[in-house]
């Protein structure tokens, strides 16, 4: 593949009728891809990447669905606006995509930053939302207040961006233009094979993060948290069905230590042999958990 950059090359270069597309919703700008038929499937995705990460399982997905990969609000070819990046603001954004696209239920996946809107999503608008995947990462809770500030273990990544993405400024002024080396030092750390993610592909996201409007904007998403955590306190239990998978090496512990107390009806599922890009590093295990779950909503 040549090194194409521009969402519609990308798009384009999937197998199967994907497309570039952009709505104005919410206030907001966003950018999605669609492609394929059958009911809706939307996949949203986590820092710092894009839309992309979806790449190896959308075709396949699009078989049986009509894949909706949305960049959220502050990533990649979406606007990036001062405020609006708590999780229940960006979760209004998806809801009011899916109105602009005629989608009055849909099946939502959602990886990282995505899981935790994804959450959302079905907490506040559990009419629209059928059944809801959340991978490696649950919503907001306040277990993030236990999370030390040394690392407690060797044998297991600390999450040091979680603090660091709370600054104001200086992440923009020490990562513009330099963000390729954040975002190998992630995958050398949380990519157990890592020729899963190319060159490309690095490529294409660190062009995403390079600039420091993308920089703050995906920094917005750690800085809410407190929001989150305060909107958590006042969800009730979610009815929406909810599957819980993550890599055996990625935060899939995390997930299955909250869904209990977040959901009514949830399973859990570990994928062996990957770390927390799941997506891109296990595509085939994760299309075939996504497939089950999803065909279980069809059918029911």
């Amino acid at each position: 593949m040549t090194d194409q950059h521009t969402d519609a090359d990308l798009a384009a270069s999937l197998p199967g009728d994907f497309r570039s597309a952009h709505a104005e919703v919410n206030g907001t700008r966003l950018h999605y891809v669609i492609g394929g038929a059958g009911s809706p499937l939307v996949l949203l995705p986590g820092w710092p990447q894009t839309w992309w990460q979806f790449r190896k399982i959308m075709p396949a997905l699009a078989e049986e669905h009509r894949v909706i990969a949305v960049d959220l609000r502050g990533m990649g070819g979406s606007a990036k606006p001062a405020a609006g990046y708590d999780k229940k603001t960006m979760a209004k954004d998806i809801h009011e995509l899916l109105r602009h696209l005629g989608i009055e239920q849909a099946d939502v996946a959602g990886h990282d930053i995505g899981a935790m809107v994804t959450h959302s999503f079905a907490a506040n608008h559990p009419g629209t939302a059928r059944r809801i995947a959340l991978i490696d990462v649950p919503h907001p809770d306040d277990s993030l207040d236990e999370i030390p500030m040394l690392p407690p273990r060797p044998d297991r990544v600390h999450p040091w961006w979680f603090a660091f993405n709370h600054l104001h400024g200086l992440p923009e002024q020490l990562v513009a233009g330099r963000s390729r080396h954040l975002i190998d030092w992630l995958y050398r750390a949380m990519l157990l094979d890592q020729s899963k993610i190319d060159e490309h592909a690095r490529a294409v996201y660190a062009r995403a993060y390079d600039q420091p409007e993308a920089i703050r904007a995906g920094n917005g998403w750690y800085q809410t948290w407190r929001q989150d955590i305060e909107d958590n306190r006042g969800y009730a239990k979610l009815d929406t069905p909810v599957l819980g998978v993550g890599g055996d090496q990625g935060y899939h512990h995390a997930t299955a230590r909250a869904l209990p107390k977040q959901a009514n009806d949830y399973e859990l599922v570990e994928i062996p042999d990957s770390g927390h890009y799941v997506a891109e590093e296990q595509p085939e295990a994760l299309i075939a958990e996504l497939r089950r779950f999803f065909a279980a909503a069809k059918a029911g």
